[in-house]
């Protein structure tokens, strides 16, 4: 289960056209449940990620996960993977071994974790590949590559900020249905940011909206995007008339 309490965090401009933005979250999660991030740009999904994931540090507030506080661990020893829109692949490593950093960042494995990396790879369908670099890979590969490390870690949370998002329609989609697939048969929790709300239909059963830094409305999925309830919301689907 994941709770995120009160969290609040100042967003300090980065450049002279900004100004600080004032960010608040409050938030739960079963274990298990699919839940997708949407919102403007510049709303603040990426930052409560970042969060979560311990890459920003909030002014005050909680994040517990299965009811541990994560806040005082260092990103490294948070119980998360995340996934991103860059599948962090290291271009001199082989699929096998960057699947296996996922278990030993020095690639030292038994070998019963050695087979946990070619079961790894054969649920996301790469296990013909382990022999290959990065570069001998489409985009959708490589993207399966990091996911199988991901899953491999095996950890009740998984963070997917757009990583799909520049692949095509089609593959997108088998993506998505994978992400879904493996989560329901592992029991994961999946937070994903997302600007398309087709693909907040096809994998998530919750869907959170959040605008100027704060968590607007959440709820089921389809009621959330059938049944808009607040203006913010209407608009960003754009069911709102736009005046010219």
């Amino acid at each position: 289960m994941l709770n995120i309490n009160q969290l609040n965090y100042t967003y300090l401009p980065q450049h002279k056209n900004e100004v600080p933005m004032a960010l608040s979250f409050d938030v739960q999660l079963e274990q298990g449940d699919i839940a997708a991030l949407i919102g403007p740009s510049g709303a603040g999904k990426s930052t409560l990620l970042a969060l979560i994931a311990g890459f920003l540090v909030p002014d005050n507030g909680d994040i517990t996960i299965n009811g541990a506080s994560i806040c005082q661990l260092e990103p490294a020893q948070r119980p998360l993977s995340m996934l991103f829109q860059e599948h962090n692949l290291f271009p001199h490593l082989s699929v096998f071994e960057n699947i296996a950093l996922g278990i030993n960042p020095k690639l030292k494995l038994t070998t019963e974790q050695k087979q946990r990396v070619i079961d790894s790879a054969k649920q996301v369908g790469i296990d013909t590949y382990l022999e290959r670099l990065p570069e001998q890979l489409s985009g959708g590969q490589r993207q399966r590559v990091a996911l199988a490390r991901c899953l491999l870690r095996d950890r009740p949370l998984l963070l997917l900020d757009e990583p799909f998002s520049a692949l095509d329609p089609a593959l997108r989609a088998e993506m998505l249905t994978l992400v879904k697939q493996l989560a329901k048969e592992k029991n994961i929790t999946v937070l994903m940011i997302t600007h398309s709300p087709d693909d907040a239909r096809k994998i998530a059963d919750k869907c959170i909206f959040i605008d100027d830094g704060k968590i607007k409305t959440a709820g089921v999925t389809q009621t959330i995007l059938d049944n808009p309830n607040i203006p913010e919301l209407k608009k960003y689907l754009g069911l709102t008339p736009t005046v010219i």
